[in-house]
């Protein structure tokens, strides 16, 4: 039975993790920065697929594929917070880290008797 839809771009994790590697490393023999764009662009993909890769949506790739995504963007994260902190901008680290999905929301919860009075957005196990 013939196999349908598109081949996966990325046949070899070890070829796959050495692209990535090669990434970091031109990154830092130019000074630029890391970034996942960046990094989807060396891999001569785009953005979408690396975190359909990720996340296993994308069919064929397996957890070792998701692995060295995961750990590639994790560096890429780690850069981009180091930058913010060392640029001494408050407004860009708390762009970046909300758009990592950090929350900047204060939670206030109280009991009184038997009813629970939460103050501020209920989280989806709460409703």
């Amino acid at each position: 039975m013939a196999e349908i839809g598109r081949p996966c771009k990325f046949q070899d994790i070890e070829a796959f993790q050495l692209a990535i590697d090669n990434f970091f490393n031109e990154c830092d023999a130019k000074g630029d920065p890391y970034t996942i764009t960046g990094l989807a662009m060396a891999l001569d993909t785009s953005r979408e697929v690396l975190m359909d890769i990720e996340s296993q949506t994308s069919a064929g790739y397996s957890d070792q594929f998701s692995d060295s995504v995961k750990k590639a963007k994790l560096r890429c994260h780690n850069y981009a917070e180091r930058q913010a902190y060392l640029a001494r901008n408050p407004a860009a680290a708390i762009f970046i880290m909300k758009n990592y999905g950090w929350r900047d929301q204060q939670e206030i919860n109280h009991t009184i008797g038997d009813a629970i009075i939460i103050v501020g957005k209920p989280r989806p196990e709460d409703v």
